[in-house]
Parts: C-alpha cells; sequence; structure tokens
C-alpha cells in the first residue's frame, strides 16, 4: 500500500513559516524579558505531527546562552500567543536553539581572508 500523502503539499513548511512570522512579532511585541535583546529567528523545524518546533535564533547583542534560556522560559507564553495566531489543531511545544550559522560562516571569512593575505605576501 502507498504512504498516504497529505492533502496540502509542504503544508509543514507553510506551518513552520507562518509560526517563525507570529513569532517574531511575539517577542518583538509582546516579550518584556530584558535578558532578551535583539533576536532574529533563523528558522522553524516542525515535526510531522507538529508536536514540537524547533526554532533557531541568533543575537545582535548580548549572551546567546541567557537569551535561549529566557526564550524557553517563555516558550509557554509564547506558545500561548501563537495558539490565539495560528488555525491549526495542535499547536507545536517551542524549543528555541542559538544558530551558530553565522558565527561560523564570519570564522570562515576571516581564515579564508588570512589565507589569501599570506599567500599574496608569499608571491610578492
Amino acid at each position: 500500500m502507498p504512504a498516504k500523502k497529505s492533502s496540502t503539499p509542504n503544508r509543514g513548511f507553510k506551518v513552520a513559516d507562518q509560526i517563525q512570522r507570529d513569532l517574531t512579532e511575539l517577542i518583538a511585541r509582546e516579550l518584556k524579558d530584558p535578558r532578551v535583546g535583539i533576536v532574529t529567528l533563523q528558522s522553524v523545524e516542525v515535526t510531522p505531527d507538529y508536536a514540537h518546533a524547533k526554532v533557531y535564533f541568533s543575537v545582535l547583542v548580548g549572551d546567546p546562552q541567557e537569551t535561549q534560556d529566557a526564550l524557553n522560559q517563555a516558550a509557554g507564553f509564547l506558545r500561548n500567543g501563537l495558539f490565539k495566531r495560528l488555525h491549526i489543531h495542535t499547536v507545536p511545544t517551542l524549543h528555541f536553539l542559538f544558530d551558530r550559522t553565522t558565527e561560523r560562516a564570519a570564522d570562515m571569512n576571516a581564515l579564508i581572508a588570512q589565507a589569501v593575505a599570506s599567500r599574496s605576501k608569499d608571491e610578492g
């Protein structure tokens, strides 16, 4: 028997995208925790059953670990806010994780620049 296909293709991606947009607004406008500074939500991954969502974020200013702790403490409040905005049966439990991608990219760019500079010295 073939696997059952969802009635709406890419529904998980659409739900994750909507969660990301709504969370961005909720964090900016309604979350009053001073430990949460300027946060950028990089991506949201929702499990197939919509029970859990991993929310990857980066911070412009502040301590990433402190921000992660504050966001995870506020997860219930934020989930409640999502419940009022989203029109889906199950609003996922939120898990906030610091995204180190931009940090790693900056480190790689610095290494490349260093290698290019040392190479040009060797040739000159």
